[in-house]
């Protein structure tokens, strides 16, 4: 497979149909293994993709790091493989028991972190399954096909370092304050990273509505802790709308 071949695939937009995970708090996007295989197909016929096996079984185990599942695809007698461990919605690998961890999560009332805990299901081969899919999907990108999709995503955004980023400003403008016993304590205003995940969220009429309900000219006077509300409602109704479909 020469750089031509791979062009062809590159070049091929696949932006309509690129579909979207969001749990809250990670945004992945990612292609569907019925359409990429598709496109191969029509333009490589003779394209083939094996799922790697080991004594029988389509995954490696590990009880300390989880599942691992592997895919081959040829094309023009050019081989790549990929790999892809199983994981959960909120990319943590999924094992053969449930298990349970702990994130740190920054409690804008309170102005301190909280310890939360989260639970991983045991893995199922529908889990196992759908990692395959999509590990051949990665694999295709491999050889060009949607590959700029993957760009910057082989891991979650590091929500934790922009919550901390945002402590750190409040803890500064809390120490301001209370240095000056003169000043009366202000509230403290919507952080850039909450006022661009709301814009990702809301629709411009959505955001006046928002606005107008809580009395303010423009985004900018929202309090960090409107926000964070406003934020926190939109992503429950969109995950009770998935769950309803």
């Amino acid at each position: 497979m020469n750089l031509e071949h791979f062009k062809k695939l590159f070049a091929i937009d696949c932006s309509d149909k690129i579909e979207k995970k969001d749990n809250g708090t990670t945004k992945l996007n990612y292609l569907s293994w019925t359409y990429a295989w598709a496109e191969v197909k029509k333009n490589y016929p003779n394209a083939k993709y094996e799922i790697l096996k080991f004594d029988n079984l389509p995954y490696v185990y590990d009880e300390k790091t989880g599942y691992m599942v592997f895919t081959k695809v040829e094309i023009e007698g050019i081989e790549h493989e990929m790999w892809l461990p199983v994981m959960d919605s909120a990319n943590k690998a999924m094992k053969n028991e449930p298990y349970e961890y702990y994130v740190k999560k920054y409690n804008y009332q309170t102005q301190e972190y909280e310890k939360i805990k989260k639970e991983v299901q045991a893995a199922t081969m529908f889990d196992i399954n759908k990692t395959i899919m999509r590990c051949l999907t990665k694999n295709l990108a491999m050889f060009g096909l949607g590959l700029y999709i993957y760009a910057g995503e082989d891991l979650p955004e590091d929500v934790e370092k922009e919550e901390k980023k945002n402590a750190q400003k409040t803890n500064k403008t809390v120490q301001k304050n209370s240095d000056n016993k003169n000043v009366q304590k202000k509230e403290i205003l919507i952080q850039d990273v909450q006022k661009d995940r709301i814009k990702e969220l809301y629709t411009p009429d959505e955001i006046k509505k928002l606005l107008i309900k809580l009395s303010k000219p423009k985004l900018s006077d929202l309090t960090l802790l409107e926000a964070s509300n406003a934020i926190k409602a939109k992503v429950e109704a969109k995950n009770e709308g998935n769950s309803g479909n």
